[in-house]
């Protein structure tokens, strides 16, 4: 796991990413420059959850509220895939 990845920081969507529904495909995905990315729905309320308002630990928080199991560092490996694709962006709380 990215160490960078820690509960404090506040992950949001890097200028270049953005999701939106494919109807095509019936599912969330995430476009850049770069490629795109097929989400889950777990993944797309993750994506949806980082706007650099919420910490690591509030999205784990708002996934606990909607789902039976969570784990904190699944949730945070998923971030920084993300991050080092550079498709996320960390910032400090």
């Amino acid at each position: 796991m990215d160490e960078g990845v820690s509960s404090t920081k506040r992950p949001r969507l890097a200028r270049q990413a953005r999701m939106v529904w494919d109807p095509v495909r019936q599912r969330h995905v995430l476009l850049a420059p770069e490629g795109v990315l097929l989400l889950n729905e777990t993944g797309a309320v993750i994506v949806s959850l980082c706007d650099g308002n919420r910490t690591v630990a509030d999205i784990i928080a708002e996934l606990r509220q909607r789902y039976d199991r969570v784990v904190e560092h699944e949730v945070q490996n998923f971030i920084a895939r993300l991050v080092d694709k550079r498709w996320m962006e960390l910032h400090d709380a």
